[in-house]
């Protein structure tokens, strides 16, 4: 169903069940798939391909141009998944160059005036609070929680289910299942989160030892890394360990509560 005062475009691929509200604007590339629902004045542009069940809420744009000074007007992709929700006034931007896309997982849940920023990759189940900012090139892992006014700096990794609290951000890469408090400090894991997920008190244990040995001993990190993986061989342990070993940027840091 599209209101009589929706604007789309004759070549948008919109599939016959999707319900486009009052006054929005749905542009020529766009391919819209089953059962979404364009709230009023949401606008959704670019060379965007967005799947099934996504729910755009009043006034959110979806595939506009990266904010990027460099950028001459290619046409670069934006890909959203399936049974996402975006609130009012949400922004995903596409990518800077025709060889990466910005990429949205399933399952999320973008609240109001939260911002996805160019070539940034979102997986899957993670929520970005109101007034959320993810900058260019960051990735966000499956299941993590950006709280209010957070702020991930371009090019960054949060790992899956890490939480950031609000008004928190980093420059740096935060390990998954971690919690950060203001700027770069982790303050422990996202122990609620882990039971809640259904991890045992073995798992959970486990990533608790890893976590401190890591981050709360003497050693060097790439030595303590190496201690590290002879030590804790569980599945969470071996994704946490990965995951800083792999960083080009750092790591957050541990700061006491």
């Amino acid at each position: 169903m599209i209101h009589p005062t929706a604007i789309v475009h004759e070549n948008a691929q919109v599939h016959d069940s999707a319900e486009i509200g009052p006054y929005a604007i749905i542009d020529e590339p766009v391919t819209l798939g089953a059962d979404c629902v364009v709230g009023p004045h949401a606008h959704l542009t670019g060379h965007t391909t967005i799947g099934s069940g996504n729910r755009f809420h009043t006034g959110c744009v979806i595939g506009d141009a990266p904010q990027d000074v460099k950028y001459d007007g290619e046409p670069s992709r934006l890909i959203v998944g399936d049974g996402n929700t975006f609130r009012e006034h949400v922004t995903i931007h596409r990518s800077n160059t025709l060889e990466e896309d910005t990429r949205i997982g399933s399952e999320n849940m973008f609240m109001a005036n939260s911002h996805v920023g160019h070539n940034a990759i979102v997986g899957n189940r993670a929520i970005l609070a109101n007034g959320a900012l993810v900058g260019g090139h960051a990735i966000i892992g499956d299941g993590a929680f950006l709280s209010g006014n957070a702020v991930v700096h371009q090019f960054c990794r949060v790992g899956s289910m890490a939480m950031m609290q609000g008004c928190s951000g980093v420059s740096l890469d935060l390990p998954p299942f971690t919690i950060v408090r203001g700027i770069n400090g982790m303050c422990g894991l996202n122990s609620v989160g882990l039971k809640r997920a259904g991890f045992s008190s073995e798992e959970r244990l486990e990533l608790k030892q890893a976590y401190r040995a890591l981050f709360m001993g003497s050693d060097l990190m790439k030595d303590a890394i190496a201690k590290a993986r002879e030590r804790f061989t569980g599945v969470l342990a071996e994704q946490f360990i990965d995951f800083i070993d792999s960083s080009e940027r750092g790591t957050c840091s541990h700061t006491k509560r």
